[in-house]
Order: structure tokens, then sequence, then C-alpha cells
């Protein structure tokens, strides 16, 4: 027993010691995660919206041709999509077109991710905007409102009604699905937790730090929980 609590002891004694430099060092993987997150909400949810009204728009070519590229992207896994847009213009093209270093690799992140959540983001779009009824459609246009107006002025906030719940279960996805850029390096937060198993700022052999991680995700996970179920009840006026 002695034993046992003076090996706690000195765990702790280290865990005290090693915590401000994981700290600091998860801190600065999560603002990369932050800032990834941020560029792929700021770009997939308008291109989203592009990538929807082409798949419902009348001219089919363009119709089949953006229903096929939907497909193939919700169909296959993000983390291969990460690796061809990365690896595909140097090792087939020949051409660096995302520069070195950190900056490249975040680039690269991007528009992998913007480009896969906004497929999706597109059938959530689609499905909102067709639970909108007909009628109100029909309404409009004798009213003498153009295409546009009628989907802003009588669409729209009825279509966000429909896709908060599934929009937010996307972006909560998001939040882990970031994780996955450490596949191309990109030194996000579990990418900075894992490197202490390998060795960095004189700690190695150390599992917490990744599994420590976990607390971030489940934070801010959680933070963007309470903020949609507050949206869901300013909109409950459409009950």
């Amino acid at each position: 027993m002695t034993d046992f609590l003076r090996s706690l002891g000195e765990i702790w004694v280290k865990l005290q010691q090693q915590f401000p430099t994981v700290f600091q060092a998860l801190n600065s993987g999560f603002l990369q995660t932050l800032k990834l997150f941020a560029v792929t909400l700021a770009g997939a949810l308008p291109l989203g919206l592009l990538i929807a009204f082409g798949s419902m728009t009348k001219f089919k070519p363009l119709k089949g041709l953006t229903r096929f590229v939907v497909w193939v992207v919700r169909g296959s896994p993000l983390m291969i999509q990460l690796l061809i847009v990365y690896y595909f213009p140097g090792l087939v093209l020949k051409q660096n077109w995302w520069g070195s270093g950190e900056e490249g690799r975040f680039l690269a992140a991007s528009i992998a991710f913007i480009f896969n959540y906004a497929c999706y983001f597109s059938e959530i779009y689609r499905s909102g905007i067709q639970a909108v009824p007909v009628g109100q459609q029909e309404a409009g246009q004798v009213l003498g409102l153009t295409n546009g107006q009628i989907f802003f002025k009588v669409k729209l906030l009825q279509m966000v009604k429909h896709i908060v719940p599934p929009m937010a279960n996307e972006i909560i996805t998001l939040v882990k699905d970031t994780s996955l850029a450490r596949i191309i390096a990109l030194q996000e937060v579990i990418w900075a937790g894992g490197a202490f198993m390998k060795g960095r700022s004189g700690i190695a052999c150390e599992i917490w730090p990744l599994f420590f991680t976990a607390v971030y995700y489940l934070a801010f996970s959680g933070i963007l929980t309470l903020l949609f179920g507050k949206l869901e009840k300013k909109l409950s006026y459409f009950r």
C-alpha cells in the first residue's frame, strides 16, 4: 500500500511539472483546430447553398453532374480526400500547389474540408428548401414576386427552421473531423498531444496529453450544443 501511494505521489509530481508545457502546446494546436473549423464553415456554408441550387436546377446536365459529385464526395472517406488534395498535385502533376510548411498543409486541408462539408450541407439545404410547401412559391408568383424575392422573403427563414437540427449535427461532427488533418501532418490539437509520445519539449513516452485532448473537443462541442439549442428555441415561432 505504501509503495502504491508513493507511486501515485511520483506520478502527481511529474504531472505537475509537465502540465504547463503540455497545456501550452495543446492550446497552440487547438488554435489551429479552431482556425480550420472557422475557415471550413465560412467556405462550406455558402458553397453548399450553390451546390444545392445546382442539384435542383432544371438544366439536367448540370443537375446530373452536381449530384454525381455530391455522391462521390459523400461516399468516400474524408481522409482519402485529404490525401488526394494534398499529394495529387505534387506526385501526379509534378506541381506544388500548396507551398511548403504548415501554411501549405493548412491550405490543402481547408480546401478538402470546405468541399467535403459543402456537399453534405447542400443536401441539408435541398431538404430544407423542398420542405417549404409548394403553395407558398405559387402564392409569391401570384403576388408578382421574382424567384429571388420568394426565396429570400418567403422560403429562407422557414428553410432555416428545418435545417438547424441536421446542420447542428454536421457542424459538431466537423469539430471532431478536424482531427483528420493530422494525416497530412497539420499540427492541430491531437497532433500536438500525440507528439509527446515520440518526444517533445523534453517530454517523451507520455500518452496522457493525447487523451487530454478529448477535453478540448468535449468543451467545444458542449458550447456549440448550447448555442444551437438556443437558436432552435428562437426559431420555435414557426410551430
